[in-house]
């Protein structure tokens, strides 16, 4: 899969995060993250990376019958433009893909920052040229989708894996990982404060 429009993980031209690798660190203390969560999140990558496309009818599923979220696609007329939401999907896919195969390094903090800004007035709209009726992501909606982002995972984990303890484990860590690239995209939303 090449990675989509207005998103190359190795794009150089990236500016770097204001995160540092130790403000990361302590992050990743936060939510507990092991070694072996490493791991296991790189075992969910394996069963996700084939089926990505079929865990984002799930989530569009979800986000395009639900009309708070969905407003955020509108074009001028108010609908869903369907263009956006074809070109933020290319970019969703290839975020979960790089969420289980990506080391959390410089360059991946990066593109959370740049993830992030693309979810405020700063940018949203820009990648994509669309004229949309709504400046930004509201910030409480993109952090309750911690929700169905991770439950829905499960499911396709446990179609990939019968050992119920190895799911627990690729789940926990997808959760964590997850949690992590939310509260990271939060940044450019309150800034130094972070």
């Amino acid at each position: 899969m090449s990675a989509p429009t207005g998103y190359t993980f190795d794009d150089e031209s990236l500016a770097p995060s204001p995160v540092t690798r130790e403000d990361l660190q302590r992050l990743l203390t936060d939510v507990m993250w092991t070694d072996e969560d490493e791991a296991a999140l790189r075992r969910a990558g394996d069963i996700l990376k084939p089926r990505v496309s079929e865990l984002l009818d799930v989530w569009y599923d979800f986000i395009g019958n639900t009309p708070h979220l969905v407003r955020v696609f509108g074009g001028p007329d108010g609908e869903p433009s369907q263009a956006y939401l074809t070109a933020v999907r290319g970019r969703f896919e290839q975020w979960v893909i790089d969420l289980c195969t990506r080391p959390f390094n410089d360059q991946w903090l990066a593109y959370q920052e740049e993830i992030g800004l693309r979810h405020t007035s700063e940018k949203k709209n820009k990648t994509d040229e669309i004229d949309s009726t709504w400046s930004h992501v509201p910030m409480s909606d993109m952090l309750a989708l911690v929700v169905p982002v991770t439950l829905s995972v499960r499911e396709f984990l446990a179609a990939g894996q019968t050992d119920t303890a190895e799911v627990d484990a690729m789940h926990t860590a997808w959760f964590k990982a997850v949690t992590v690239t939310l509260v990271l995209w939060s940044r450019p939303y309150v800034g130094d404060e972070w």
